[in-house]
């Protein structure tokens, strides 16, 4: 495609420009750090707000750092967090190339652990600057540990520093071996082999608790619980999410495993599958179950883990209460080998029973689930167009039998992404931006810790900027965000306010934001994250939800009022399972909160189709509001392994009736939230999810080919969006004509004029 050849050219490019950097050096090494190992003393170093001093590892023995060489350097007298030791690294760092960075660091003083990071300053020539924060790590005074990161710089460069920062005041930080260079390329990455794979078998043995002594030949006990099978009592049905990726299977048996004399809420039955699990392969997860009311009259959070080398990784999430049987989904996958792995359930509390029916652990055949979900989006997103195609006064307008050609060049469904200010430095960001996206939210630049860190400091100049840029290209805005219900997402100083001063600063920051863009945000995510904080309503009151919700909808009536959230579609997080999720909604809509959207942010790893698309059935069939995938990244090692992610959750999106619209949460190596979840690598390359992404808005695009019939029409079904029309006459006359294809139940017709 046109964006993936353009861009590639742009990696040789840099290309060229790293090799150039690398000339500057004449002793052939990489590190652009000037004296990195303090042998010529303190030169080319400086303090930030403290002093610095050398150190001789010879002198103090059990301080030598990790490679031995002889001095070090001390930031010490510091009295704030942000005290350090800094270099200037001007004419020696490009933008648009991307940089490692390592340093060994310990601490020394009061403290015996601490945080240090590293960051580097840009001051740039248009007097726009850039801060970013590069790794962070928590050092010690026991031994020197290694810190490292990665970074791009979007700013044309007038100044720029590294700086080595974070202990608190009065903790001496001592740095050694700095290096900031350009970053390697990494080797191209090969698509998972799956061709072993075996979809929609059980990995666990004895699933129907029929073999071995008591039923429990392959199960275990984790801990000094008691396992026993039941012979009856358990559903007979596959849990509807597992009947989803498995059609019709013949039924459970209707035993199941009982975890008796649990004493902590990690016990429960298991069973070890090192061996049988694959690298890549996206596994659901599936079982019935229930707890003893008897032993307890309080609902439980049970879950089913993968431990893999003593780390313990979600396989699903669902609270049990009242003695019945209860669905619980999830899924995993590993990237490394693992030395050993196996599937655990518990999380009840210590005394309560556990029962446990028709435990599946499953390879999910997610091509069989695209070709489902390419039929599901042609019923939902098409629709039926006639082109009647009028004679012309003179008489010689468009016979029968002409031959016609629709083409479509833009889909209307919206797909958007998160952009920053700072993005739009970087050109060939804006580029593929522009090329790919007809939506955007900005990334902090809306929220209040933005547009007003101290009290009564306003500033808007970099929304400002993003809004015209977006109106620039015709592109559709979300807000994001009003308020944010998490309490480490509140500036301090809104922390330190007391009661009426709270409520006031709320409703000042109602006014200033929606006053200010009235009529410019199609969408507010009002407050954000309410299913995971309680900073606003623990201070304010729960009406303060309802409260917002009104005054921000009296302030702009046309913008649509969203809640949004994180993990409600993955089936791990009981605090943001959709039936909570349901139950916020229709208390906001009780108290009169006209709640128009939900936002599910989709920060999903190994997303499973029918789990996702669970969620958004009960969330569209209790609340009949518009839902929209908010945030989407994909997280994933291997790109092609992300790009599959993608497409799932893509897939499941544009298939869905309730859903009306997707945001990524970033696109760009480095310049995105999320590490291992880019679309293009730093260099500009666009990699496979990339590819896939542009692969399948190609797909969700309608051309149709025919010839005008004896009534003088052409008829064809096709996605919603931009269109152009060529007629050809037997007599070669030409005829072009725009048009578009909006929503509608029933055929569109369409006049054109010969």
């Amino acid at each position: 495609m046109a964006a993936d050849s353009s861009h590639r050219g742009l990696g040789s490019e840099l290309l060229v420009q790293k090799s150039n950097l690398l000339s500057l050096n004449d002793d052939g090494d990489q590190n652009i750090i000037l004296n990195p190992s303090f042998d010529d003393g303190l030169n080319n170093w400086s303090a930030r707000g403290c002093k610095i001093a050398l150190q001789e590892s010879t002198a103090t023995r059990n301080m030598l750092p990790l490679s031995g060489t002889k001095y070090f350097a001390v930031a010490t007298e510091r009295t704030q967090y942000w005290n350090g030791i800094q270099q200037e690294i001007t004419g020696r760092v490009q933008r648009k190339l991307a940089y490692d960075v390592a340093a060994a660091v310990r601490i020394q003083g009061s403290a015996t652990a601490a945080d240090v990071i590293v960051s580097v300053y840009v001051e740039g020539t248009n007097g726009r600057n850039q801060f970013v924060r590069v790794a962070k790590l928590q050092a010690s005074d026991k031994d020197w540990v290694q810190l490292q990161g990665k970074f791009l710089l979007s700013v044309s460069i007038s100044k720029a520093f590294v700086y080595i920062e974070g202990p608190p005041a009065g903790v001496d930080l001592l740095v050694d071996n700095v290096a900031v260079k350009p970053a390697e390329k990494s080797p191209p990455p090969s698509p998972p082999d799956f061709s072993n794979v075996v979809y929609g078998v059980n990995l666990l043995e004895n699933s129907d608790l029929t073999d071995g002594p008591g039923g429990l030949s392959g199960w275990l006990a984790i801990g000094s619980c008691k396992l026993s099978v039941s012979p009856g009592g358990a559903p007979r049905m596959l849990p509807p999410m597992a009947r989803e990726s498995l059609g019709t299977r013949t039924p459970l048996s209707g035993r199941h495993v009982l975890a008796t004399n649990r004493t902590t809420t990690w016990m429960g039955p298991a069973q070890t599958i090192t061996d049988k699990l694959q690298l890549h392969v996206t596994y659901q997860v599936s079982a019935w179950l229930r707890v003893g009311w008897s032993t307890t009259s309080i609902a439980q959070i049970v879950g089913v883990s993968l431990v893999v080398d003593g780390k313990w990784i979600s396989g699903g999430q669902v609270e049990v209460s009242d003695g019945r049987w209860y669905e619980i989904g999830g899924s995993f996958r590993i990237e490394k080998p693992a030395s050993r792995a196996f599937i655990s359930v518990g999380g009840a509390s210590a005394g309560v029973d556990l029962m446990v029916a028709g435990l599946q652990i499953f390879p999910v055949d997610r091509k069989a689930r695209f070709k489902h979900l390419k039929n599901l989006t042609n019923k939902v997103r098409k629709r039926e167009v006639v082109l009647k195609i009028a004679p012309s006064e003179s008489g010689d307008g468009i016979p029968p039998g002409s031959i016609v050609h629709v083409k479509q060049s833009k889909n209307s469904f919206p797909l958007g992404t998160c952009i920053e200010r700072m993005n739009l430095e970087n050109e060939d960001v804006v580029a593929f931006f522009v090329e790919n996206f007809n939506w955007a939210v900005f990334g902090n630049e809306l929220k209040w810790y933005w547009t007003e860190p101290q009290q009564g400091v306003i500033n808007y100049a970099d929304a400002d900027d993003l809004l015209a840029f977006c109106k620039q290209n015709g592109i559709e805005v979300r807000g994001h965000c009003i308020f944010w219900e998490v309490e480490n997402a509140v500036q301090s100083w809104v922390k330190s306010l007391g009661k009426d001063d709270l409520n006031a600063a709320v409703q000042n920051r109602l006014n200033s934001l929606l006053t200010r863009y009235k009529d410019q945000f199609r969408h507010y995510d009002v407050d954000n994250e309410m299913l995971h904080g309680s900073f606003y309503q623990d201070r304010l009151g729960k009406e303060v939800h309802v409260s917002m919700f009104k005054t921000a909808s009296e302030l702009d009536p046309a913008a649509t009022l969203f809640v949004n959230d994180y993990n409600v579609e993955g089936a791990a997080d009981t605090r943001a399972s959709p039936e909570a999720y349901i139950r916020q909604v229709l208390d906001l809509q009780a108290g009169g909160a006209p709640v128009g959207g939900v936002g599910l942010q989709g920060h999903v790893r190994a997303p499973v189709g029918p789990i996702i698309a669970a969620a958004v059935d009960r969330l569209g069939a209790a609340l009949g509001l518009p839902v929209w995938f908010t945030e989407l990244d994909v997280p994933a090692e291997n790109e092609y392994v992300r790009a599959e992610d993608l497409e799932v959750v893509l897939r499941e999106a544009v298939a869905h009736p309730a859903v009306e619209g997707v945001m990524l949460w970033g696109f760009w190596e480095l310049l995105m939230w999320r590490e291992k979840a880019h679309l293009v690598n730093a260099d500009g390359e666009v990699n496979e999810a990339g590819r896939r992404l542009q692969m399948l808005k190609e797909e969700w695009l309608s051309h149709a080919r025919g010839t005008v019939d004896e009534q003088g029409e052409f008829r064809f079904r096709g996605f919603l969006g931009d269109y152009t029309l060529e007629i050809l006459t037997p007599a070669a006359k030409r005829l072009s004509q725009a048009f578009t294809v909006e929503k509608g139940d029933t055929t569109l017709a369409i006049n054109i004029t010969s």
